[in-house]
């Protein structure tokens, strides 16, 4: 073991405890990371830097204003208003009618404002219905998941696979003619709508009676009764940028700060008993306000906290006009990505490439100056911590390389399976360990930090067998997304947590048999179809 592959070794297990206790930003610990690679000249302050300039990364950045366009046209909120039953339903028709479309809206836009809108919406109108909120909010996550493994923008982590694909054909890492090659959009969907159909089947027939009937997590509802006039409930959800964290009430003035009152807070799913105001807070609790509605329009797009509930009612939406214009930009930015790939269309624009990047940034621009999102307040769109450990991830991945650790380490995993390039069932060993490791990983630390870890180790056992790596990279891909296990893992698992008033178990019972279901499924058809 090079002195290199030690100093990387000590630097990834520093960073990986670090990623699990959770005291910093994720990005703040990667770029660490990176930093550390950089001193120990591992890294040259090019590569280190290389992923702040990466397409895939700002691609990333785009969609999360696309996003914000079409969650401000209110075309969301209508399209869940149409699908929930207007009738008495049962949770199996329920789900089954209005999962399969959060699937498909969730391959092509961001999950965190399609939970934020559809979470509270769904609660009240299960409360109309006299039936239990908690059969629908997790399998709501679970199906904004399952819809981002089908499609290449579906989530974060397949850009981010995608852009370290592109750097290492650049870089000669990755050798293009005998078979490593980019992401299209729908490349990831042979596999992905298998998966996808499958995991929908499970939560719409098998995850309710693996739910709880009841998980009251406050009473709203007779709160709401004795509020003075013009006043309301709010429901928001702390992040990682709330400047109260680790500090109490009492010492963080709410109310001075934001003009409203806290009534209750929830954690982990459960209202805090005792005393409020010397309550340390955390960036997992949800917090009950009272306030006007003076206190929504200001902080609506706020990164601090969000609003995830405001007694059912919703924003009010963009005009007809508006609403139409941004569904047409989201339906051409996809369309113009998929035919962009074609050697036909390359060849009649030869000076422009129409890629996945090109139609986002267009679009973005578009919205920007037709005033779909606020175009003086478009950064607090973006969740710039997110894309810190996007752009940090691809120097650490490079690190691994350039140390050897992960020629190392892919060396023991083929060891440990007893490879041979004439094993019938070698591909599915490899497959299976490459998958276990990344999932663990992305249930423990964040998604795209576990896609950075992978990455490398499986480009090393593809080049170690001499096949074609692509089937590694889609590997990771579903692996890295595949979080149902924990609430931690994943943003919206979190968010319909507090809506829900869910604990831990809840995710531990309803998501284990879901890894299993995907991790089998992955292993089985990624030879199939590559």
């Amino acid at each position: 073991m090079s002195t290199p592959s030690i100093l990387v070794s000590i630097i990834i297990v520093a960073m990986f405890l670090n990623l699990v206790r959770d005291k910093v930003r994720p990005g703040l610990i990667m770029f660490s990371a990176v930093v550390c690679m950089m001193v120990c000249g591992i890294l040259t302050p090019k590569e280190a830097l290389a992923g702040f300039s990466n397409k895939g990364m700002i691609t990333v950045a785009l969609l999360y204003l696309v996003s914000e366009g079409v969650r401000k046209s209110g075309v969301l909120e209508r399209i869940i208003f149409n699908l929930l039953p207007k009738e008495k339903s049962t949770v199996t028709r329920a789900n089954g009618r209005f999962l399969p479309v959060v699937s498909t809206l969730s391959a092509f836009l961001n999950n965190t404002p399609v939970v934020v809108i559809f979470a509270p919406m769904i609660k009240n109108w299960a409360h109309k219905m006299h039936l239990p909120p908690t059969k629908f909010l997790i399998p709501l996550s679970y199906a904004t998941i399952l819809g981002g493994v089908c499609t290449l923008i579906g989530t974060s982590t397949n850009l981010v696979v995608d852009g370290m694909i592109q750097d290492g054909i650049q870089t000669g890492l990755i050798n293009a003619q005998t078979g490593g090659h980019t992401l299209g959009m729908f490349e990831l969907g042979k596999v992905g709508i298998f998966i996808c159909l499958s995991g929908l089947f499970y939560l719409v027939m098998i995850a309710p009676m693996l739910l709880p009937d009841h998980r009251s997590a406050d009473n709203d509802e007779e709160q709401s009764k004795s509020l003075a006039p013009g006043m309301m409930l709010m429901e928001v959800m702390l992040t990682p940028r709330f400047p109260g964290i680790n500090r109490t009430l009492r010492e963080f003035d709410f109310y001075r700060r934001y003009g409203a009152n806290v009534k209750a807070i929830r954690r982990s799913g459960s209202p805090l008993a005792g005393d409020l105001m010397n309550t340390r807070l955390t960036k997992e609790d949800t917090l009950i306000v009272e306030a006007d509605d003076s206190f929504y329009e200001t902080w609506k797009d706020s990164r601090v906290f969000l609003m995830i509930n405001r007694l059912g009612e919703v924003e009010a939406p963009m005009g007809q006009r508006k609403r139409l214009v941004a569904l047409v930009l989201v339906v051409l930015m996809i369309v113009g990505a998929t035919m962009g790939e074609l050697p036909a269309v390359a060849a009649i624009f030869p000076h422009i490439q129409m890629d996945m990047f090109f139609f986002a940034a267009v679009t973005t621009v578009i919205m920007a100056w037709t005033g779909m999102f606020s175009p003086r307040r478009y950064t607090k769109f973006i969740s710039w911590d997110v894309l810190i450990t996007i752009a940090c991830a691809f120097g650490i991945s490079k690190g691994m390389i350039n140390s050897g650790f992960a020629d190392m380490v892919g060396g023991w995993i083929v060891d440990l399976a007893h490879l041979a390039k004439h094993s019938d069932r070698g591909i599915y060993i490899m497959l299976a360990a490459i998958y276990l490791i990344t999932n663990i990983f992305t249930e423990l630390i964040t998604n795209n930090a576990a896609a950075a870890l992978a990455f490398p180790l499986a480009l090393s056992v593809s080049q170690t067998l001499g096949i074609d790596p692509t089937p590694f990279f889609v590997c990771i891909c579903f692996a890295a997304s595949a979080s149902f296990s924990t609430p931690i893992g994943y943003q919206t698992n979190l968010i319909v947590q507090g809506v829900g008033g869910y604990k831990f178990g809840d995710f531990l019972r309803v998501g284990l048999p879901l890894n299993i279901i995907v991790f089998v499924l992955s292993v089985l058809l990624i030879p199939i179809f590559y």
